[in-house]
Order: structure tokens, then sequence, then C-alpha cells
């Protein structure tokens, strides 16, 4: 039984599947939450500690409305890991899996073939990141880079700072660096947003209590809503709010999207104020979805106002020169076709085909860890337990043999 990556997904698996008794291998490409250690220097979580809800690995520490910050988020999955002895092979890279002769799989990895008759895909929800098409107009002594290769600000040549991108980790950078003294453009995406705290509580206790993390793939207005960035909120500082009209009022430049650079200038399309209203629709859904949950239970009624009103006048042009980086934040898409040999296996978008993680076009095939793999919150620290415990149940039951 192999369990391809030793980030949450693949140690709340392994948990389960010990605990179950399935004698198990987990490969990791590099050490015990390696996608977590590749995170920028700043980074910490965006959901309270009291989200991390890894089976036997809940968090425990002495501040649960608080944010790990990225080391301490490597240490927790450290102990977690030599809490129940996870099988846990670091720097074995899974190069490419396909189906052996006779039954099950054959996994060649850096250290040599490996043969499993199950295989579980923990590889993360954040695989291949995403450029627009414009990205291949930039001129080629301007840098540029993607997110995961961002740490922190000195990186950086000196000059004003494109970002690509207004998710979560956009406007996280954005606002890094306005603070470390730099001029900051962010061409800016959909993105729902909402406050941090609402009624006295952190945002996502409402998003947990509404059933909003619980709702499935099906419940979206179409499958490429798989794609949309979370609501923008950040855990910096104790956690505050974070949204385009909070970066503007900080002296960011928002622009609309990228749409390349034409005549030494970087050229954006003229949407603005209908991205900008576009999230103030999705907070409005909020707003409604959190107060018929606090009437549902007897709770007060949550204040959340109209948003303000919003300018979306922005420049469509801006000269390059003075220009120090491009920074391209545009989200991730999955990557399994890249190294599984069954392009039946996923849908248009690239994500597996599969019931409550189990493949249903290769046999003996399971995921955790993706997002939508059985409701909005499958690929987080709240939810990927679940499904573990769902994959680890249905192989002990049967699925194949151990």
């Amino acid at each position: 039984m192999l369990v391809v990556g030793g980030g949450p997904a693949g140690l709340a698996v392994s948990h389960e599947l010990a605990r179950a008794g399935v004698e198990h291998v987990v490969l990791e490409r590099g050490r015990v939450g390696q996608g977590w250690r590749d995170r920028w220097d700043s980074f910490c979580l965006v959901t309270p500690n009291w989200s991390v809800r890894l089976p036997g690995g809940e968090y425990d520490g002495a501040d649960p409305d608080g944010f790990m910050p990225r080391d301490e988020i490597v240490a927790h999955l450290e102990r977690y890991a030599a809490s129940f002895g996870a099988p846990v092979r670091e720097g074995v890279a899974v190069l490419s899996l396909e189906s052996a002769a006779g039954g099950g799989f054959l996994a060649r990895t850096s250290a040599g073939d490996v043969h499993a008759d199950r295989v579980v895909v923990c590889t993360g929800a954040f695989q291949r990141a995403h450029r627009p098409a414009g990205a291949s107009s930039l001129p080629p002594d301007l840098f540029w880079l993607d997110i995961e290769s961002y740490r922190n600000p000195s990186i950086l040549p000196p000059g004003r700072v494109l970002i690509v991108g207004s998710g979560q980790t956009g406007c996280q950078l954005a606002e890094e660096l306005v603070e470390a003294g730099r001029e900051v453009v962010l061409s800016c995406g959909r993105a729902a947003w909402v406050p941090r705290r609402i009624g006295g509580r952190d945002v996502v206790a409402w998003l947990l209590e509404s059933g909003f993390l619980d709702q499935p793939a099906a419940s979206l207005p179409a499958p490429a809503a798989r794609l949309l960035a979370n609501p923008l909120a950040t855990g910096h500082g104790g956690g505050h709010d974070l949204n385009l009209r909070t970066l503007r009022a900080m002296g960011v430049t928002l622009v609309g999207h990228f749409l390349g650079v034409e005549g030494g200038e970087a050229r954006f399309a003229p949407d603005l104020a209908a991205t900008v209203a576009w999230g103030d629709d999705r907070y409005r859904e909020l707003r409604e979805l959190f107060r018929g949950t606090a009437a549902a239970r007897g709770l007060p009624v949550p204040d959340m106002p109209d948003p303000e009103l919003f300018d979306g006048a922005a420049p469509e042009s801006i000269p390059l020169a003075g220009f120090g980086a491009v920074i391209f934040s545009g989200g991730f898409r999955p990557d399994y076709r890249s190294w599984l040999p069954w392009p039946d296996a996923f849908d248009e978008l690239g994500f597996p085909i599969q019931q409550d993680g189990a493949s249903t076009v290769v046999e003996g095939l399971y995921f955790v860890g993706v997002h939508f793999l059985r409701v909005r919150r499958s690929s987080t620290l709240l939810g990927m337990g679940e499904d573990a415990k769902i994959v680890a149940e249905a192989i002990a039951g049967g699925r194949g043999s151990t």
C-alpha cells in the first residue's frame, strides 16, 4: 500500500491506515510537510489554529485562536508524524505511476521501483502555478517569478512590483511589500471577501457552522468555480481584514486583469469595478447565510453593513520603466496528468474523477487533499482528515487486498 506525499493529507491517511492495521509506506519528495516548508518566510495560517483537525493531530497549543506561522506548522506536522511512527521515506520522489502487469501499480521513484496494490495520491492542492497568457509578453530583462519562488522582499530587485493575482496570497504579498516600503501595483481578479471577525467570532467559525464549508462541488454555479479564490482574509498580526479596499487605503495601486505588455507598457482590462462588485455580491450572499444561521441558532444577528462605495477608476496601462519585478500569484492548477498515465481519470480542469476519494476510472487509486474532493473544506486542515478516514476505511474494508 503506497501513499504519495508526506504533507498533512498524506500523514492523515497514514494515521488512519495504521489505526486500521493496513501496512503501507509514505513516500515524500523532500521532508515531512515539504509543501509548507516551501512557503514564503512570513507565511502563516489564514484559518485559526483550532481549525487544525487532523485525526490524532489536532492543534493542542496555548493559542487556539491564533494563526501558526510557517515553521510552527512544520513542527506540528513533524510531531504528528512522530506520534504514531508514520512510515515516511523522506527524499524519495515519485516520478511516475503506472498499472502493473498482473494488477496493482508500479511507481517509478528516485530510489527505484516500488510495487503497490493500491495507491493514495496526497500531493496537495497547490500543484502547478498558473500564469495568464499575457505572461509570455514580458520583456526578457524584467525579473519575474511565480509565487512558489517568493521568499521575502529582499529577493526582489529595486523598483515597483507588479503582482498579478489578488487571491489570498496576492493580497498578503501586496500588504507585506507595502509595509517593506515597496510601491505595489496589484492586478485584480475575482475573489470573495469577508471581515476577519463577525459578531465577536472569527469568520471561519461562521463559515463552518453555516454549512458553507460543507457545500459539495455540485452546489457550484459551474465546474470552473472550483478554481475561484478563497474568501480574502489574513492571519498576520493576530488576524485582520484584508481586501481590495484595505489595500488601496494602504497605497496599493489597483488595476484590472493583466492583459500583457505592449509598447513598453503593462496593459490591463477595464474591469476593476466589475471585479470589486462581484466580490461585494459574494459578501452579501455570505451575510445572508450568516444571518440565517444566527437566527436559526438563536444567536444575535451579526452586524454586517453594506460595503463602502468603491471608485472603480483604474489605469489601463502603466509604463514598465521603474518596475523591478513581477510576481505571478494567480493560483494553482491540478497537475496529475504530468505523471499519471490515465487521461480519462481526470476532468477537463484536471481534477480526479472520483467518489469519496476513490477513482471511478482506475481501480485501486485514491486521492485526498483535493479541492472539493467531497466538499468545500476537503483541501483544508479542517476537512482533509475526514476524507482520509473515509478513504482508509474503504481500503481496510476490502476494496482490493492489502
